[in-house]
């Protein structure tokens, strides 16, 4: 994860909370005052962000001193203790909001990754995410993904070339938008996967015929249509399963041989995980 951009991201979110001040807290509790607390996991998790946390603490009180009782992506119970904290009471106040909000989410993301891969287990096939994440944080949905297990597609627009259903009918056809990506790409002498979308038999076969794509994506393909389409390919070029993929029939896609299934669902139909920084008293 990019520092510089993880201190970007956390200045902006205190910024946005504290505006000209934490009044309450600045009313309350004296600037030098110290104050511990802990985070308490509240229901079973993939426990996720505990560095990102960290980072908050350290950004309003840089000798905040914070141990860790839990390890990143450890599978958590009810009752477990995350991590104590100790820094001045007030920074510790202005961060908790931010750091649980953004560990709940967090942690919620890669407990449903983790339930996702757990389907698939005994198989090669992998989980990937999808650009469906919260603007702004994306970097941090895809993280998780990843201590989930899981694995990250493209970033964003700029790091693959991704072929879909519109770009293709804007383009006028399979053979049109792979004959201008290869010129663009030629062009503007980049190297970047090409990966298309198919909706059916024939789009797989006009593909192949074109060749230069690195995977096919098989869009809205049922079961029985995918076991056809993995048998045509042949391992010509690398599969990937996507839309209406769900936990209940996840692992019927991947018995097909496919290589990847994206779920849109990993980052976008998530429930954050209940946790709690509770003050320490001494």
């Amino acid at each position: 994860m990019n520092k510089i951009w993880l201190k970007r991201f956390i200045l902006n979110a205190i910024k946005e909370d504290r505006g000209d001040g934490d009044h309450t807290s600045l009313a309350i509790i004296p600037r030098n005052h110290k104050g511990k607390a802990q985070l308490i996991v509240k229901e079973d998790c993939v426990i996720c962000g505990l560095a990102v946390a960290r980072e908050v603490f350290k950004q309003l009180d840089k000798k905040t001193k914070i141990k860790y009782l839990v390890n990143e992506g450890a599978l958590v119970k009810k009752g477990n203790i995350a991590f104590t904290v100790e820094c001045r009471s007030q920074a510790l106040l202005v961060a908790e909001r931010l750091v649980l909000n953004i560990m709940q989410r967090l942690s919620g993301i890669a407990s449903q990754t983790h339930i996702y891969v757990s389907k698939l287990d005994g198989l090669d096939t992998r989980i990937l995410d999808t650009r469906k994440t919260t603007p702004g944080m994306r970097v941090l949905d895809k993280y998780a993904v990843k201590i989930g297990g899981g694995m990250n597609h493209r970033i964003g627009l700029y790091d693959m070339i991704l072929i879909k259903d519109n770009h293709i009918d804007f383009a006028g056809g399979n053979k049109e938008a792979i004959e201008r990506t290869v010129k663009y790409l030629k062009t503007k002498k980049k190297k970047l996967k090409i990966v298309m979308e198919a909706r059916s038999m024939n789009d797989i076969k006009e593909i192949i015929a074109c060749g230069h794509v690195h995977r096919i994506l098989l869009d809205n393909f049922s079961p029985t249509q995918t076991l056809e389409a993995i048998q045509f390919i042949n391992g010509r070029v690398d599969t990937e399963s996507s839309g209406n993929i769900t936990l209940d029939n996840i692992r019927d896609y991947a018995v097909c041989g496919v290589n990847y299934i994206s779920v849109g669902a990993l980052t976008h139909q998530i429930k954050s995980v209940d946790l709690s920084l509770k003050a320490i008293k001494e």
